[in-house]
């Protein structure tokens, strides 16, 4: 009885029965990019969504975010727009959030594109808006550091 009065025990012990397994995700990524070079795409994208999940987990976010634009890429190839949109907004929100500005930017440019696809005209503006500003903020010099060695 999966959903009975012991709901919640029964879900702890199968998510400690997920934990314990051995997943290993270098091979999953591994594995994702061979299927993605071989067209096929489903299940690559199947493939990076998990290592995205267990790199989060383990606090690789480059590695997640990474994960989550292969996905999206993925998606893109199977004309999936509306997923490869939320695959790039997970990379660019990782991405941004722990201070990968480049790889952010670079996610929600292909973010845009999707939209684009979908024929989302005020979401393809705001991107847009949101791009210009971040690339802005990327160009300006850094303030100047009051600390000096010769103070």
């Amino acid at each position: 009885m999966l959903f009975g009065e012991n709901s919640k025990c029964e879900s702890a012990q199968i998510w400690l029965m997920i934990m314990t397994e051995k997943v290993d995700p270098i091979k999953l990524h591994k594995d994702a990019n061979a299927l993605m070079e071989t067209g096929k795409y489903v299940e690559a994208r199947d493939l990076f969504d998990k290592a995205a999940e267990f790199y989060y987990k383990g606090q690789n976010y480059f590695g997640s975010a990474e994960m989550n634009y292969k996905a999206g890429e993925c998606s893109a190839h199977l004309k999936e727009y509306q997923k490869a949109v939320e695959f790039f907004l997970k990379s660019a929100d990782i991405s941004l959030a722990k201070g990968f500005e480049r790889y952010g930017i670079s996610a929600l440019e292909n973010t845009k594109e999707n939209q684009k696809a979908l024929g989302n005209i005020k979401e393809v503006e705001e991107l847009s808006k949101k791009i210009d500003a971040l690339n802005k903020k990327q160009q300006e010099p850094e303030d100047e550091s009051s600390f000096s060695v010769f103070s």
